[in-house]
């Protein structure tokens, strides 16, 4: 056998090898295979049932908290510099679509201290913009960038905190996205397959993250008997013990004990954000966050009377994050020492995720019956099995032996699919089948161009070698013109569709990229084999 031909033998079982670990992976046993092939073929809301919701994010409810955290800051800092004032609010936007209106008044500042009031609104506020009413009353509005990024954030640190309630349900495939084409809705959808119960849902993400930053009295240990043993069997008044989250060096589980009265509830953080710590040409990570101004006035009075003690990121009773205090920190801080840039990322999630930023409303909520889901996989199922068995008869028929590779390549071209959605972790819907379904006719469609141009090249009267050759060299351009037209079709269905469209231009796309290797390397690779060593061979089936 030829070595090129070995090489692209070897390449092709290690494909079908690697395909089949990706779709059923190791089982011992027929109840292990189940399991694997369940695990590993992710099924969506419309064929496993579930509940269905679309949310839309109150982000006036953030624009109003950004506003009244101004108001704060700002009178304070009017006070500092002695600068009277009669009266600082804002109005009330009740709609989404009102979000943009957000004004602060202030009143009564007099005329010989504006200059004094326009350099503190310049320097500190620069957010906003500031413009005169008459000589003594003036109005701020948040800059139009500063508003749509805001309102972004919103949506974002929504999804961040719905997203982490939800996972408590154990779901294997739960789906929490931006939804709508249309910017100014700031709608979420959630999909949870094999969750029928809307109302339980609901009150999950009605539910706020427990978020708190406490002091550390004692650890880490390793296991809560040790830590207990430590004070023979009885905790210190006002402490509590809880486990830290394991972090990828660590060797074992980590224990603390905390004050049970936190300084910092998840209320009073206002943002985070990670970035690097290029403080002392360090270059590592490190999370920055930002208190309210009740927050970071308590938080000031408590790391300036314990610098050099330890304070513990407290996450739904999960410590994330253990710092020590390096200095006073009032509104804003920061928790150096970070390992990595994803650390620091995820850190700065979990404090973002202390409680919602704004409120919603649901729009819509609806369950889909498994039973449902199971009538669309069977009929799909049989649709499927349907349609392979016409394309292998035709092809068996038309073309006789050669129609035997078309076969092969078909079920190779399906096993490789299978295997992309469970490595990529894709969720398998109705359209996903559909486009399963349109692959297998692409799929025969690319033979076809490869057989049809071999018959050209035999009736032509070159041999049998030359007309294999001949075959795959001239039906190759068009075969890559035929699937690059369908990929980019399939991405303007992924970029303007939504879930269900974009789930079947998915599949049809990594079908068509199998397509690709099946037809052609894998085909071409039977036809050599069966090829090599009959160099004078006068016919061939097709």
């Amino acid at each position: 056998m030829d070595k090129n031909i070995k090489v692209r033998s070897i390449v092709i079982l290690v494909v079908i090898l690697a395909c089949v670990i990706g779709i059923i992976g190791f089982p011992k046993s027929l109840a292990d295979l189940k399991r694997n092939w369940d695990n590993n073929i992710r099924l969506g809301l419309d064929l496993k049932g579930g509940s269905h919701l679309v949310l839309q994010v109150q982000v006036q409810d953030a624009v109003k908290a950004e506003a009244d955290q101004v108001i704060e800051r700002l009178k304070d800092d009017l006070k500092k510099q002695n600068i009277m004032w009669s009266s600082i609010d804002r109005n009330d936007p009740q709609q989404v679509q009102d979000a943009d209106n957000i004004q602060v008044t202030i009143k009564g500042v007099p005329a010989t201290q504006t200059s004094a009031f326009r350099n503190i609104v310049n320097e500190r506020y620069t957010d906003w913009v500031l413009t005169t009413e008459n000589s003594t009353d003036y109005n701020l509005r948040m800059k139009p960038s500063e508003l749509v990024a805001l309102k972004r954030d919103t949506v974002e640190r929504e999804i961040q905190t719905i997203s982490n309630r939800i996972n408590q349900l154990g779901l294997t495939e739960p789906s929490v996205q931006q939804y709508g084409n249309a910017g100014d809705q700031y709608q979420i959808l959630v999909q949870l397959p094999g969750v029928d119960d809307p109302l339980r849902v609901k009150e999950l993400i009605g539910t706020t993250a427990v978020l708190e930053i406490a002091e550390v009295k004692e650890g880490p240990f390793a296991s809560r008997e040790a830590a207990q043993s430590q004070h023979g069997g009885v905790l210190p008044l006002n402490t509590k013990l809880v486990k830290a989250i394991p972090r990828g060096n660590s060797a074992g589980d980590e224990w603390y004990l905390i004050n049970k009265n936190p300084v910092i509830y998840g209320r009073d953080m206002r943002n985070a954000r990670a970035s690097q710590d290029t403080s002392l040409g360090r270059g590592g990570w490190e999370t920055n966050f930002t208190l309210s101004q009740d927050g970071g006035q308590r938080f000031g009075r408590f790391t300036e009377a314990n610098v050099g003690n330890r304070l513990a990121v407290v996450l739904d009773n999960n410590i994330v994050s253990v710092a020590t205090i390096q200095s006073k920190i009032e509104d804003s801080g920061r928790i150096t020492g970070l390992g990595s840039e994803e650390e620091s990322v995820d850190l700065s999630r979990y404090l973002r995720s202390g409680s919602l930023p704004a409120g919603v409303v649901y729009l819509e909520e609806r369950s889909v019956g498994p039973s449902l889901g199971a009538d669309s996989i069977h009929e799909g199922f049989l649709a499927g099995i349907a349609g392979l068995l016409a394309v292998i008869v035709v092809m068996l028929v038309y073309y006789k032996r050669s129609g035997v590779n078309a076969v092969l390549a078909l079920l190779l071209n399906t096993v490789v699919l299978l295997a992309a959605i469970s490595y990529f972790h894709a969720v398998l819907t109705l359209p996903g089948i559909a486009g399963i379904i349109l692959t297998i006719g692409m799929a025969v469609d690319s033979n076809v161009l490869i057989f049809e141009r071999i018959r050209e090249e035999l009736r032509s009267g070159k041999a049998v070698v030359a007309a294999v050759d001949a075959g795959f060299s001239k039906a190759w351009w068009t075969i890559v013109d035929t699937h690059v037209t369908t990929v980019v079709s399939c991405a303007f269905l992924f970029l303007f569709g939504e879930g269900p469209v974009r789930g079947f231009a998915v599949t049809l796309v990594i079908g068509l990229i199998a397509n690709v290797f099946t037809a052609v390397f894998v085909s071409r690779t039977i036809f050599d084999y069966e090829l090599s060593g009959r160099r004078r061979m006068q016919e061939l089936s097709i």
